[in-house]
């Protein structure tokens, strides 16, 4: 269970796991916190994302914005990657939302 902001950082800086975002500007924000292994939507089929993880990652961190759009995006994205066998990490998401006020990726580093 991460306990703060930083321990937040710090295992998401550290972990092997590809972190799924929606864009450019939420890969930006991630990698100004030195984050790696972000894979960026780009409004690809989402299926096709989850066939493409599949191949690469047994594991993912979805990041989307916190949204309505964002949760759909989610929800979605993480029924696609179970079925193709990936196993989803919420503990990063469900800290951003339980612990900030955060809507949307690309504002990130406002909390650091």
């Amino acid at each position: 269970m991460i306990k703060n902001l930083e321990e937040w950082k710090e295992k998401l800086q550290n972990t092997e796991k590809i972190i799924i975002v929606e864009g450019k500007k939420d890969r930006n924000a991630l990698s100004s916190l030195n984050v790696k292994n972000i894979f960026v939507l780009n409004n690809k089929p989402l299926f096709q994302v989850a066939e493409e993880i599949a191949e690469i990652s047994k594991e993912v961190i979805i990041l989307t914005d916190f949204d309505n759009e964002g949760r759909k995006l989610y929800s979605i994205l993480r029924k696609n990657l179970e079925k193709n066998g990936v196993k989803v990490d919420k503990q990063f998401r469900e800290f951003l939302i339980n612990n900030t006020k955060l809507s949307c990726v690309e504002s990130i580093e406002k909390l650091f």
